[in-house]
């Protein structure tokens, strides 16, 4: 499984594929439950990029 963690790991993986984001947009998503993350032991999240992928690939067919 690929996986990053933390919020600032994950705008750089999205920087890489060209969708880029801000870590407030992307700490509004996960209050929402709008992007798929797991949460570790407190305020740490882990980003399953499979997961990423779809999701991406998921909004880009909504625009």
């Amino acid at each position: 499984m690929r996986k990053v963690n933390g919020i600032k790991n994950l705008i750089d993986y999205l920087e890489s594929v060209h969708y880029p984001m801000t870590e407030e947009q992307i700490n509004d998503l996960i209050t929402e439950k709008h992007i798929p993350h797991s949460k570790l032991i407190g305020n740490h999240m882990m980003f399953n990029l499979d997961h990423i992928d779809w999701w991406i690939n998921e909004q880009k067919t909504k625009q």
